[in-house]
């Protein structure tokens, strides 16, 4: 392909500079390369950042429907992150422009996060820095330890296999559900496999590693919340709508589970004031930044451009299945 026009419509998290490095093969091959660095979530401005791009770069914030349709040249949407529901990707396979995406630049980035929430909430690190400035200091607490404990991963995908890596080096079990294939590598950390009701029964710490599908929303629901031990605590990474953030707050509220970490929501931030878990006891809260480390943005980047290269070089690659 020669002559295409791609479009980059927001910033990466990155320096301008490597932005210059990463489009100088494309460039050098005859391709015009036009880069916004200030994010919109405008669909007038993003329709008009779109214009003419036979190839857009996005990277987390809402691409919808009504940008795609004002663009009759478009012919892959290039997605800078794992997930591709921000996207209108129904509509976009319908007049068969391809979407592709960047998996596998945070799974290091995300299980790093997920032990440290489960840290947060074993050894109150949060509250313990609160509770040290306060001028009627409360007192030590006493905490926990990951060592012994099992852990549930739900979700045996490349970033449940390295959460499933890091928790194993401090000691713990390690369990898994079997909702898809079984994971050759989990089998070689130890992982045991069983049903999701076991794994929630049994696990000391549940942490979330599934993408949102339709049978993944809503899968911790109150049903299976009631399921896990009053002492265990719930990561969410993931998805915010894997939970069921309403009911996760009453069992938090109620005691019926000790705590939870959790990264994403149902929208994204900013959160509205009277969304329940805002207000639940025993919550470790994160505004969706597991994805968002330096290294991880770098990785994202580099393979955000080599997916727009491999592209334009007829051999497109990471593209979502139809």
């Amino acid at each position: 392909m020669t002559g295409m026009l791609v479009k980059l419509l927001e910033p990466l998290n990155v320096p301008d500079s490597l932005i210059e490095k990463l489009a100088e093969p494309l460039q050098k091959k005859g391709h015009e390369f036009v880069y916004y660095n200030e994010k919109t979530t405008d669909t007038k401005e993003l329709a008009k950042r779109s214009e003419n791009a036979d190839v857009v770069m996005i990277a987390n914030n809402p691409y919808p429907t009504e940008v795609i349709n004002q663009n009759d040249n478009l012919k892959l949407i290039n997605v800078a992150f794992t997930g591709v529901d921000h996207v209108g990707i129904a509509d976009a396979k319908n007049q068969d422009i391809l979407v592709c995406n960047a998996a596998g630049y945070a799974n290091q980035a995300v299980a790093e996060l997920a032990i440290g929430l489960v840290m947060d909430l074993y050894r109150r690190v949060t509250q313990g820095n609160s509770d040290i400035r306060a001028a009627d200091y409360p007192g030590a607490f006493q905490g926990k330890e990951i060592k012994g404990k099992t852990v549930g991963i739900i979700g045996t995908g490349k970033i449940g296999i390295e959460t499933a890596r890091l928790f194993k080096a401090f000691g713990a079990k390690l369990v898994a559900s079997n909702q898809a294939s079984i994971n050759p590598e989990a089998v070689e950390l130890g992982m045991e496999y069983m049903d999701l009701d076991e794994v929630l029964a049994q696990s000391d710490i549940v942490t979330l590693h599934v993408p949102l599908m339709p049978n993944t929303k809503g899968l911790i629901s109150k049903e299976k919340l009631s399921l896990m031990k009053e002492t265990a605590v719930l990561i969410n990474c993931a998805r915010g709508p894997i939970v069921d953030n309403d009911a996760l707050a009453d069992a938090l509220n109620s005691g019926k589970i000790a705590g939870a970490g959790i990264d994403v929501f149902d929208m994204e931030p900013p959160i509205p004031g009277d969304y329940k878990l805002l207000h639940a006891k025993n919550a470790i809260l994160t505004p969706h930044v597991g994805f968002l480390t330096d290294e991880a943005m770098e990785a994202r980047a580099k393979i955000a451009f080599d997916n727009t290269v491999a592209f334009l070089e007829g051999e497109p690659q990471n593209v979502m299945k139809r």
